[in-house]
């Protein structure tokens, strides 16, 4: 037997990230990245576990954070035509405070509607539901229908079945690696040799993913200071260093 949870109090994505915000007492305008990047994999990864699927918006907006991430944890900047440094966060800031106000303002209509029904309420719904049945007749409605009409209900019905059968199905797959995982390995290699090259790094890799992790925690670790890039002769050469050793 399976159980179905509905969480009524997300309606999407930026519904859950003004929560963590508001929650966490954010600035919107300067948004701590990596940390509202881990509540909202987090969050996902809760939904996973409870066999509940991922709306497709989630995951966009979950890789649309993980991009910011990057971009941020790379250690040269991108700049706009004047020469000032961008912002790779100012995109979704925008769309949260647009997003935000839209909330805001459907609420206020939310509160508008209720007070006119309260002032002007509706006739008795039974009676008037009563005399459409009676005003169309069964057997006349009936007696109307045709085999050409029967079969174009039957291709509806058996459209709307199709589409429901093979409706993309999104799920997120969670690979057995982290940064803070790699970047510890890192340094432990790092404290016994002096210096690794980055090919090599990259070698250990069984796979494509641990590939993209080990090089996160490369970033992650230059951003941090507590390594340093030495650069060499030939293409994508070059060797990482301990800091106290740079």
């Amino acid at each position: 037997m399976s159980y179905e949870i509905k969480l009524p109090q997300f309606e999407g994505p930026f519904d859950l990230l003004l929560f963590f915000i508001e929650r966490d007492e954010l600035d919107i305008y300067d948004i701590p990245i990596s940390h509202i990047t881990n509540e909202f994999l987090e969050f996902l990864k809760t939904l996973e576990e409870l066999n509940l699927e991922v709306a497709s918006e989630f995951i966009l907006v979950a890789s649309t954070l993980m991009r910011i991430k990057a971009k941020m944890l790379l250690p040269r900047a991108d700049l706009d035509e004047t020469g000032a440094e961008i912002d790779p966060r100012k995109d979704l800031v925008d769309r949260l405070i647009a997003y935000k106000k839209f909330k805001e303002a459907s609420l206020q209509l939310g509160e508008l509607e209720a007070q006119q029904i309260l002032m002007h309420p509706r006739g008795n719904v039974e009676q008037e539901w009563k005399s459409f049945k009676e005003g169309n007749k069964v057997q006349e409605e009936l007696s109307q229908i045709d085999l050409y009409k029967l079969l174009k209900a039957f291709r509806g019905v058996m459209d709307k079945h199709f589409q429901e059968v093979n409706k993309p199905k999104h799920t997120i797959t969670l690979y057995p690696y982290s940064i803070d995982e790699k970047k510890e390995q890192l340094l432990s290699q790092l404290k016994k040799k002096k210096k690794i090259d980055f090919l090599s790094v990259l070698k250990q890799s069984k796979e494509k993913m641990e590939a993209i992790f080990n090089f996160l925690a490369i970033l992650d670790l230059v951003q941090q200071q507590k390594i340093t890039l030495v650069f060499g002769e030939g293409f994508n050469q070059f060797w990482l260093t301990a800091k106290e050793e740079a």
